[in-house]
C-alpha cells in the first residue's frame, strides 16, 4: 500500500476482501486498457479506489450492484461516481422501486434519471444518455432534492447554486464508513 495526500492509503487488489473482489470480477477489466480487474484497480489513485468501494457498498446494500454490467469510468474528486454499461432491466427495476423516483432526476444533457428517496444526504443519483448502448451514470449527491424541504434547500444551496461536488471523503463521512 502506498500513501498519497493527507495520509490517504492506496489499496492493492490483494488488499480487498474475497467478497469484494468477487463482486468486482469482470466489471473493471478493459477499463483504461487494463488487462484484468486487478490491473485496473491497482492503477487507480486513492480517490478512484475509494469512490468505487463506496458505490459498490451502497449499490450492493440497495440490491442494485448486479445491474452494473461493466464499469467504464470512475471518479472520486469533483464528485463521486461511475459511468457504466448496465444490464437491460435497470430502468424497469428502478422504476418499480418505491425508494427511487424520477422527480428532479434528469439533467439538461441526459435522457432520464432516478433519485434515491429515503436519505437526506449521500443519496444515489442515476442518470442515463440514450445511445447504443445506453450510457448510465451513478453518483452521490451530498444532499437530496427529494427527501425533505430541508434537504432540498441544502441541495439547491450547495450543489445547484454553489456548484459544490463532494469528494469521496465527504461521502464516506455521511455514510459513516
Amino acid at each position: 500500500m502506498a500513501e498519497s495526500k493527507a495520509g490517504d492509503i492506496s489499496l492493492r487488489w490483494t488488499d480487498l476482501s474475497p467478497v469484494t473482489r468477487e463482486l468486482l470480477a469482470g466489471k473493471l477489466e478493459g477499463l483504461w486498457q487494463a488487462a484484468t480487474d486487478a490491473a485496473a484497480f491497482d492503477s487507480w489513485t486513492v480517490d478512484k479506489q475509494q469512490a468505487m468501494l463506496l458505490l459498490l457498498g451502497r449499490l450492493q446494500a440497495k440490491g442494485l450492484w448486479h445491474l452494473v454490467k461493466r464499469v467504464t469510468n470512475v471518479y472520486g474528486e469533483g464528485g463521486v461516481g461511475l459511468q457504466f454499461v448496465a444490464w437491460p432491466m435497470i430502468e424497469s427495476t428502478l422504476s418499480r422501486r418505491k425508494d427511487f423516483t424520477r422527480r428532479f432526476a434528469n439533467h439538461k444533457d441526459t435522457s432520464g434519471g432516478f433519485y434515491e428517496k429515503q436519505r437526506s444526504d449521500a443519496v444515489l443519483h442515476f442518470l442515463f444518455q440514450e445511445g447504443d448502448p445506453r450510457v448510465w451514470y451513478v453518483h452521490f449527491d451530498l444532499y437530496s432534492p427529494v427527501h425533505s424541504p430541508g434537504s432540498a434547500l441544502k441541495h439547491l444551496r450547495h450543489e445547484f447554486i454553489g456548484r459544490v461536488k463532494p469528494d469521496w471523503r465527504a461521502i464516506a463521512k455521511c455514510l459513516n464508513t
